[in-house]
């Protein structure tokens, strides 16, 4: 299958990234009143809506979602020429598998934008069109205790403690695929380099060589 397997790493995660949302758009009522404890106050379900990219923010109206979709749609098919590209130069793969999982939550959050204003009809009011104007659908919530910092602390002391943000499965395979990227490099770059040596001693093996022995005077 060739690099063809990750694409369908990309797929397997659009597909539970979109079945979530279906879900919870369609049996969850938004905001506080609809909110499902998975685990006590840590971990909730809160059916929200993103207007914007990660901790909703928003580029300025009235073209700001459009340019925001554009970049989301470039940057997919700029992550799906990287997969081949280093599929091609041997790339381990653990690391292509990890590129997959970024590829997936970008398609995932993208077919939000593009769609989710017509299909669930949930575009930000005064948009000039629901196509690309649909806002992403967010439901996993990793509440924190309200109160606030201790007064001693350096920086944060006094500070209220924030609310973890709400995202998606989408935003969940992104984050995974880099945070995996960054603590593997090392190995996964350290293969390529190793495979890619490894082929051109075996291409200098079998490459017969061309220059004429010298001849004794």
């Amino acid at each position: 299958m060739k690099y063809w397997k990750y694409y369908l790493v990309a797929l397997l995660v659009i597909a539970i990234d979109q079945l979530s949302k279906w879900a919870v758009h369609t049996y969850m009522q938004p905001g506080m009143p609809g909110e499902i404890s998975v685990f006590g106050e840590w971990f909730k379900l809160h059916y929200t809506l993103n207007p914007g990219m990660a901790f909703g923010v928003e580029l300025p109206p009235p073209y700001g979602k459009i340019l925001l979709t554009s970049f989301r749609l470039i940057a997919v098919v700029g992550i799906m020429y990287l997969i081949r590209y280093y599929w091609k130069r041997h790339a381990a793969p653990g690391f292509l598998v990890c590129v997959g999982l970024i590829l997936g939550g970008a398609i995932g959050n993208l077919i939000d934008s593009i769609f989710y204003g017509v299909i669930y009809n949930n575009a930000p009011f005064g948009a000039p069109t629901p196509w690309f104007h649909g806002q992403v659908i967010d439901m996993l919530f990793f509440d924190s205790p309200d109160g606030f910092f201790p007064a001693a602390w350096p920086l944060i002391g006094g500070k209220m403690i924030p609310d973890y943000p709400i995202f998606n499965i989408a935003d969940s395979a992104i984050f995974i695929g880099v945070v995996l990227i960054l603590f593997n490099q090392k190995r996964f770059f350290e293969h390529e380099e190793t495979v890619q040596k490894v082929d051109v001693q075996h291409h200098n093996a079998e490459t017969p060589s061309t220059s004429e022995p010298v001849q004794p005077v």
